[in-house]
């Protein structure tokens, strides 16, 4: 039997959870909602993260522009996507949203604008 102490990110509580791994069976104790449950039992089969950083503009009325996962990926992945953002300069203007490395580190996932950046002229 495995136990694993979690603190839960599903809502503004952050309820202190206990995951415990028995053969076949995960029972997680603790959590204020249904929520936590979900988030224990995908926390300790299979984690995941959304990222957020920040890449270089060209032209820009700012000189970086803020961007994050399009949805969440693998834990064991972050690193590999962190080195591809930090490789990206894009050119100005920069809409919220667009999309500005497809299929980053392979996860199948999207590298989105989470803001608007002006061309300077």
């Amino acid at each position: 039997m495995e136990i694993r102490e979690l603190t839960c990110i599903r809502c503004p509580l952050g309820c202190q959870l206990k995951v415990t791994i028995e053969e076949d069976e995960i029972n997680v104790t603790g959590n204020s909602c249904g929520r936590g449950i979900e988030y224990g039992k995908k926390e300790v089969l299979s984690p995941t993260r959304m990222v957020t950083s920040s890449v270089r503009v060209l032209g820009g009325e700012h000189d970086m522009v803020s961007v994050k996962t399009s949805q969440d990926i693998p834990k064991d992945k972050i690193f590999d996507c962190m080195e591809e953002i930090r490789k990206v300069t894009v050119n100005a203007p920069v809409s919220i949203g667009d999309v500005i490395i497809k299929d980053c580190a392979k996860t199948g996932v999207s590298i989105v604008a989470t803001r608007d950046v002006k061309v300077v002229l």
